[in-house]
């Protein structure tokens, strides 16, 4: 241990101390730090630091990649931080400030329906420059059923969230999805509450709070609201839902466990759900319709900025439903309004990021997503945009609410108006006309979406920073001395160690791996669940979670197979190791089973990457040019 001792003491010094570490863990080749505040970290020192490869911050971990020895480092890092090893296990509590963690959950629960999300909101773009332009007719069953195809994902958006959210939090996925169509219910519905009768009396009657109630639950005030489309209600009552879960589990006897559990973890956090949040939110909505009514009063260009700067923020707690009321009764008594509208440009801030965001991002799955979002954003879709690229980078989203608060001030400060109730994003722009004619308003309209455009496009071309590989730092556990056997190292062909689609290895979303820092190779979109020796050699590390493997070849090939990214928080869960550490084996020999839709269905990649760790001792590590392989055709040749 005393030749990894100066290391360890140097990586505690620079995160802050001992005293920072919540918890350490390591997998096959970084240590992954629990910290109480990542600001104590000295980052671009632990990256330059001779003996790291680099760091990466993710899932709320501080990630400090080490390689192949990184079993020795952990282990003196517990003695001379006088760390206990159970501090390595699971830690299920969240890490970091608020806000990170709840960025951090929103991109997990979103992930999964990404794709979907895109799909639908073009189809609702195209649907609405079709009927626009007079090519199909909205009486039609072509409209009917195309518009029931784009809007259903979006209307019923609790019930995924509830599937996702329940992978997230380990609630039962069905239960998840049963309470998001629960909270989409028509009857629960704030319109269909209401059209049932008069109020029963109004809550807190002539205050900002002040809420009509319909009906009771058990002699509680029922304040129903309207979920569809909303995000964090459904959030929260799953989270709730996990906890209840967990505890109904231990306490309910086995022969009805199956049942009973379920029954009431949904009674339970339902009712929570409808008497608590409801509220909280319709209060909340209540108070902040009330509070832009005083500030427009008192400034309009004040005013125009809080709501285009908050908009977005609104929509995504569902706290924008006490804003539309004014908006739809302004239109109704006056004719038009102007106290929502600054959020008009908020639409275009967020596509213009997506599209400088498009020509400046190197991941190639990030760019694949920013078209459809940037188109399904301009036709007034903007969910694909927020949840799938600009609010997980943070960055991003930042600078379209900052360019949209400047909007929101000129449209503030202009009187803009609007007349009719119109589509959204580019389709909006028809009910700026004023019934006599009149184009001022639609001229301010267009004036403040392209200049928030512009703010925003510049702002994330010159604000947003992707990681760029750094220069590769020497091999960590290289000693000068083998350097003459490494010499007569011969060239070896590396085989694929699982069958699947080959990607270039800088395509993969782990920066560690796609920056080539841990070494050359390639990576692998696995068919199934089988992981088989890529040469014959020696199992030089076995990680217990079976989620990784280390083996050196004959000709002494060092060779890392990774199945997926942060697997290892799984614990083991999903694999089955069939060889272990030590183990010589030959070329086709199981290694590891895994059960790659389980995995996937729990929210994680199984794009397996294949490094070659010991790099620098080749000229060169030559790849396939197949787009596709079967375990043990040839993957990698390196070459000396």
């Amino acid at each position: 241990m005393k030749k990894y001792e100066e290391l360890a003491k140097d990586i505690l010094a620079h995160i802050g101390g001992t005293g920072n570490v919540v918890d350490v863990v390591h997998c096959i080749t970084r240590l992954r730090f629990h910290l109480k505040d990542e600001s104590l970290a000295d980052t671009e020192y632990l990256k330059k630091r001779e003996g790291i490869v680099t760091v990466v911050k993710s899932g709320g971990q501080y990630q400090v990649v080490i390689g192949n020895h990184v079993p020795d480092v952990y282990e003196t890092v517990l003695e001379v931080g006088n760390l206990k090893a159970s501090q390595g296990e699971a830690n299920d509590e969240p890490k970091g400030n608020l806000f990170n963690q709840f960025i951090d959950m929103i991109s997990n629960i979103f992930q999964p329906i990404l794709g979907v999300m895109c799909a639908a909101g073009m189809i609702k773009g195209i649907l609405t420059v079709l009927t626009s332009v007079g090519l199909m007719s909205t009486e039609g069953g072509a409209y009917l059923i195309l518009y029931a195809i784009g809007d259903a994902l979006f209307m019923f958006l609790p019930a995924l969230l509830g599937y996702t959210s329940a992978q997230k939090f380990g609630l039962k996925p069905l239960v998840g999805l049963l309470v998001g169509l629960i909270l989409c219910y028509p009857t629960v519905q704030l319109s269909a509450v209401s059209a049932s009768g008069a109020a029963l009396y109004t809550m807190f009657s002539g205050t900002p709070l002040a809420s009509d109630i319909y009906t009771t639950f058990a002699g509680i005030p029922f304040i129903a609201m309207n979920y569809t489309s909303t995000v964090v209600p459904v959030i929260i009552v799953v989270y709730l839902a996990s906890k209840l879960q967990k505890l109904f589990e231990k306490l309910v006897p086995d022969v009805v466990k199956s049942f009973i559990v379920p029954m009431l973890t949904l009674v339970i956090s339902l009712v929570c759900g409808f008497l608590i949040i409801g509220p909280v939110a319709t209060f909340a909505a209540n108070g902040i319709s009330q509070l832009f009514q005083m500030i427009y009063q008192v400034s309009p260009l004040l005013e125009g900025l809080l709501i285009g700067l908050f908009w977005q923020v609104l929509v995504m707690f569902g706290l924008h439903w006490g804003v539309i009321p004014i908006y739809i009764n302004n239109l109704v008594t006056i004719g038009y309004d102007q106290i929502m509208m600054p959020m008009f440009a908020t639409t275009f801030a967020q596509c213009a990021v997506v599209l400088a965001l498009f020509f400046k991002t190197k991941d190639q799955k990030r760019k694949s997503l920013c078209m459809p979002a940037f188109i399904s954003g301009i036709f007034g879709v903007t969910e694909p945009a927020i949840y799938g690229i600009t609010l997980p980078l943070k960055t991003p989203f930042i600078i379209s609410c900052i360019a949209s608060g400047i909007g929101g001030a000129y449209l503030g400060m202009s009187g803009f108006k609007e007349f009719t109730m119109a589509g959204l994003g580019i389709f909006e722009f028809p009910g700026l006309i004023s019934p006599d004619g009149d184009l001022t308003h639609l001229f301010a309209g267009v004036i403040a979406a392209i200049g928030s455009a512009v703010i925003a496009f510049v702002l994330t071309l010159i604000f947003y920073k992707e990681k760029d590989a750094e220069e590769k730092p020497e091999v960590p556990g290289r000693r000068k001395d083998d350097e003459k056997a490494e010499e007569q190292m011969p060239s070896e062909i590396i085989c694929a160690p699982i069958s699947g689609k080959v990607i270039p290895l800088n395509e993969v979303e782990d920066e560690a791996f796609a920056s080539g820092l841990l070494g050359d190779g390639a990576a692998i979109v696995p068919d199934e669940g089988k992981v088989y020796a890529p040469v014959d050699g020696i199992i030089s590390a076995m990680f217990p979670t079976g989620h990784a493997v280390g083996l050196t070849s004959q000709q002494g090939a060092e060779i890392i197979i990774h199945v997926g990214f942060n697997t290892v928080s799984l614990n083991g869960e999903h694999f089955t190791i069939m060889k272990q550490q030590g183990d010589k084996v030959k070329k086709g020999d199981l290694l590891i089973q895994f059960d790659k839709g389980q995995i996937e269905k729990a929210g994680f990649s199984t794009v397996t990457p294949v490094i070659i760790t010991n790099t620098p001792v080749y000229a060169e590590v030559k790849k396939t040019d197949k787009p596709h392989v079967e375990a043990s055709d040839y993957l990698l040749e390196v070459v000396k």
